[in-house]
């Protein structure tokens, strides 16, 4: 938990990658367990590949959707490149959550698709990383599922299920290490 028992997570991608749609996932699990929840996003020039980030702020309560700089216990990387221009929001021993975590070495996100070792795909990475990012989060099973399952369609659910667990199996690896 953050400062006065607010939680900050910094969401930092390309237009295209899903960001906004993984804060909506953290923001109903949050709102579902109970939270206030305050959101905001910046979009760029998301339709082109350009720079989007979103934060969420939750806990019993929450007066401004904006993460200051340097308070963001968790930075979310969708992409790589990424990571440096958001860097300033993550305070001092937060936690990063980067591409790196799921991707074998070598291997970028266009490579996913042609992978038939993973069900992570390059449209499925953000799940994949918001299962990374809930194994440091004190949010019920039962509402991760209830926001993966409202944001995403039907068809989906089975294999985002899946590719959610994956990247909750390497969080809760990570964070024992």
């Amino acid at each position: 938990m953050g400062k006065g028992n607010v939680t900050n997570v910094v969401f930092a991608g390309l237009g295209g990658q899903g960001v906004l749609k993984a804060s909506d996932i953290l923001s109903d699990a949050a709102f579902a367990a109970g939270f206030d929840v305050k959101k905001s996003e910046i979009h760029g020039m998301s339709q082109r590949g350009g720079s989007v980030t979103s934060d969420v702020r939750y806990g019993p309560e929450v007066f401004s959707p904006m993460v200051p700089i340097g308070e963001s216990d968790f930075l979310v990387a969708l992409d790589s490149t990424q990571i440096t221009p958001a860097q300033h929001y993550l305070k001092e021993g937060g936690v990063l959550i980067a591409p790196d975590l799921l991707l074998k070495e070598g291997q970028d996100l266009d490579d996913l698709d042609q992978d038939p070792t993973t069900p992570i795909t390059k449209r499925g990475f953000n799940v994949a990383l918001v299962g990374v990012l809930s194994a440091y989060l004190d949010l019920p099973d039962a509402n991760w599922r209830e926001a993966l399952h409202g944001n995403l369609p039907a068809k989906t659910h089975a294999l985002n299920d899946e590719v959610f667990a994956i990247g909750r199996a390497i969080g809760l690896k990570r964070k024992q290490s």
